[in-house]
């Protein structure tokens, strides 16, 4: 079987893995990286659960085949946080209540970090954009919302 080596930053670190070329970022980040908060919901960019930064930008890492990040930067959740100190975001989510199973909250942090980054000051249409590629199927969306817009205000 064919192999590549791939460099990029993995959460503000350089590293480097071997790999098929036909991998998924989802699967490298899972399996090779041990960086599970990373979910595979659907499979097929529907849910948003496995949504990670991608130079900046929010993507589903199950869309993503691995040589596509050589060079690149990728954020997962597990990079949100500064050590034991959480993001503002994660602090907020945890504040409002919109943490329920906590499925698809890596990739609704990872949509509302990447919004945050482009636009500080969002509206809640903004907002409500910017995660209509995540779904939740236990809390509703109004607690997640609140959340990122306050973090916001902060």
């Amino acid at each position: 079987m064919e192999t590549i080596t791939i460099n990029f930053i993995l959460n503000h670190k350089p590293v480097s893995v071997t790999c098929s070329p036909n991998k998924r970022l989802l699967d490298v980040l899972r399996e090779d990286f041990q960086l599970t908060g990373t979910k595979e919901g659907c499979g097929i960019g529907e849910c948003g659960a496995c949504t990670v930064l991608l130079n900046g930008k929010a993507v589903n890492s199950c869309l993503i085949l691995a040589p596509q990040v050589e060079g690149a930067e990728v954020v997962t959740v597990e990079g949100l946080a500064d050590g034991e100190k959480l993001h503002p975001l994660q602090e907020s989510f945890l504040k409002h209540g919109a943490v329920q199973c906590g499925f698809c909250t890596p990739g609704m942090l990872m949509s509302a970090a990447a919004l945050l980054d482009e636009n500080p000051q969002p509206s809640e249409e903004d907002v409500k954009e910017a995660i209509s590629g995540n779904l939740c199927r236990c809390t509703g969306y109004k607690q997640i919302v609140d959340a990122i817009l306050e973090t916001a205000l902060d």
